[in-house]
């Protein structure tokens, strides 16, 4: 085969296995595309030592080389994050099992009510976004660290204010995020 039909050729292979890994990593393909980076980098091996003597050609091939590095050492680096599990999407399709699997025996435990964890989640939302604007780590606060919270704050504030109805916010107080209660508005 002449050097522009393989360049042509590598091309078309290089894109196809961008659009097989991608796949792969969203989860609509189920095997990593092995067989495919196999022959991309057979083309490539196969016109690396040879000499391409028409600049056009020369300089197709060096870019598609660099762009099949760059991609690769991406897809290295997702893979390595997949096996330790902090790979974002990865991470959410499992939390997402683990909730939809802990779901029947958190109804039956008798935990609270669906309104007051939208209210929770809101809240470690805000803190969390709270202290990234105020260029803090966000990566420690929990549900259950705020959930303590609350739950240490809540006998002393009803006592004070004379009622259990109290809602709480984030605010930003001297450069720090806060939990401020107040009375519930209805």
């Amino acid at each position: 085969m002449a050097i522009a039909d393989d360049i042509i050729l590598l091309d078309n292979k290089l894109n196809e296995l961008i659009i097989k890994y991608e796949q792969y990593f969203i989860g609509l393909e189920k095997r990593e595309p092995l067989q495919l980076l196999g022959e991309v980098e057979k083309l490539v091996r196969r016109h690396t030592g040879t000499p391409i003597n028409n600049t056009m050609y020369k300089h197709r091939f060096t870019m598609l080389v660099a762009r099949l590095v760059t991609y690769r050492e991406h897809w290295n680096r997702i893979l390595k994050l997949m096996e330790e599990g902090r790979y974002s999407r990865d991470r959410f399709i499992t939390d997402l099992h683990l909730s939809q699997k802990n779901m029947p025996e958190k109804r039956q435990s008798g935990s609270p009510p669906a309104a007051v964890d939208t209210e929770l989640d809101r809240l470690v939302h805000e803190f969390r976004d709270a202290r990234k604007a105020c260029n803090l780590p966000a990566d420690k606060v929990s549900r259950e660290l705020i959930a303590a919270t609350i739950a240490k704050q809540r006998p002393a504030l009803a006592a004070k204010l004379g009622t259990e109805d109290i809602a709480f916010r984030v605010v930003i107080e001297d450069g720090k995020p806060k939990l401020k209660a107040g009375l519930r508005k209805h």
